[in-house]
């Protein structure tokens, strides 16, 4: 099972879907996608890390999400985002290689009697991008956003802290 999580910065995915795993699991699975860029990066990375336990295993994968075998267990994928990045800055910018990649990811995920909470960002709603690169990357974003809301069996908008049930 999918459980796809979406919205602005800020809005309370993370916590939401922190919140659903621990209702379907007593050890669920974080699996972290992002790499630390810069100082101020680890800072947040290290403030995700306060919001949860020892209830939870974290898993550290950047790319290669559909290798990691979720049968019969609750996870978090925190977060498209970032995940996206890796592939669109391995990819030198390539926005049709990446989701390529990105795609078959998902397509190859290891979720017999599992469920996989995905989290990502509604990034097209936002302030239009000044570069190219920014550009290219809000459109890889959506079509992915758009791909995986699809398989997803329930989807879930996030405004304010308040989740919106999408399907």
């Amino acid at each position: 099972m999918i459980w796809y999580i979406t919205g602005g910065e800020r809005s309370g995915k993370s916590a939401y879907a922190q919140q659903l795993a621990l209702q379907h699991s007593s050890s669920p699975i974080y699996i972290a996608t992002s790499r630390i860029w810069d100082e101020d990066f680890k800072n947040r990375v290290k403030r995700h890390i306060s919001d949860r336990d020892e209830r939870w295993t974290t898993i550290e994968e950047e790319k290669k999400i559909s290798g990691i075998s979720l049968k019969g267990k609750v996870a978090v994928m925190d977060c498209v985002t970032l995940w996206l990045t890796n592939f669109y800055t391995d990819t030198k910018y390539n926005v049709q290689e990446s989701l390529a990649l990105a795609k078959k990811e998902i397509d190859n995920l290891q979720l017999e009697e599992g469920m996989l909470i995905i989290i990502s960002n509604e990034l097209g709603m936002g302030m239009h991008a000044e570069t190219e690169i920014g550009r290219k990357f809000v459109e890889l974003q959506g079509w992915m956003n758009q791909y995986i809301a699809a398989k997803a069996d329930k989807a879930t908008f996030m405004v304010s802290g308040i989740p919106m049930q999408l399907k």
